[in-house]
């Protein structure tokens, strides 16, 4: 098969557990590039999230992020393509969160809304400061999510984080019995939801196809449930050795750790 795309998850894939990109990622992305391979970041991450990752990685496809909710074109500074979440789901999860005593995210236009900071906040703000502050990840505090449903902001996706995960999956399956959303785990404590019938594969097999290529010549590389999409889309599925085994089932190839240079490896053995 003649393979074009390599589509990549971030967090628990391309990235360490300290978010950090191993330089043989760098080197072997670099190649692939310079051999004619489109280079995807695809991801539930905001867009301003992954800026830093985007830069070090001298990319220039459009970046697929918020798990499909939109395509995101860095050189023009401008969302190509979008299904965010419609005004009143947006305002179901809102209340369903407050009764549930859950803290939640709001990824909306250029940032991410948060009422109380978060651990996934303080952690991600943390780690930005090692950019410029051109490149950092923009989380905005506001009295009140509700107010984005107010301000004609594109309403991206919610990102909750819980320890008490069995609250968490009730919450999940509360609000996908009320709004037309589907609730994702992109983490081992933490659900993303976004409107019904984005996914990571959609978005992906929308840009491959509009470049005149199929998903067949697509290598996808995830490790969360959330990536499965794109995974089973794909030419070639890609599982990291952390993933559970349910992803690694689904998947044609399972690959070593995100600590260490798998992604590397596996570019320069198979596609190189």
């Amino acid at each position: 098969m003649d393979y074009r795309v390599i589509a990549l998850d971030l967090d628990g894939t391309l990235l360490t557990s300290q978010k950090q990109l191993l330089p043989e990622s760098i080197n072997a992305i670099t190649r692939a590039k310079a051999a004619g391979y489109h280079v995807l970041i695809v991801t539930g991450r905001h867009h301003s999230a992954i800026h830093p990752i985007y830069q070090t990685l001298q990319l220039t496809d459009p970046a697929i992020c918020c798990n499909g909710t939109y395509s995101y074109d860095y050189q023009k500074h401008s969302v190509i393509n979008s299904d965010p979440l419609p005004a009143k789901d947006t305002e179901i999860v809102i209340e369903s969160l407050r009764q549930a005593k859950i803290k939640g995210l709001l990824y909306a236009g250029e940032a991410m809304y948060y009422e109380q900071p978060t651990p996934h906040v303080i952690r991600t703000q943390a780690w930005a400061e090692q950019y410029p502050s051109e490149l950092r990840p923009v989380f905005r505090q506001v009295n009140d999510l509700l107010s984005l449903v107010e301000s004609g902001e594109p309403l991206w996706k919610f990102a909750l984080a819980h320890s008490d995960l069995p609250q968490l999956h009730a919450f999940a399956d509360h609000v996908e019995a009320l709004a037309e959303v589907v609730c994702e785990w992109s983490w081992k404590d933490q659900i993303d939801i976004a409107k019904r019938g984005n996914s990571k594969g959609k978005r992906l097999a929308e840009w491959v196809n509009a470049q005149h290529l199929s998903m067949d010549q697509v290598v996808a590389f995830g490790d969360n449930d959330n990536d499965l999409s794109m995974l089973e889309l794909a030419g070639i599925g890609v599982a990291m050795g952390e993933a559970k085994q349910a992803i690694k089932d689904r998947c044609q190839v399972v690959i070593g750790s995100n600590e260490q240079p798998s992604i590397a490896k596996f570019i320069e053995e198979r596609l190189l």
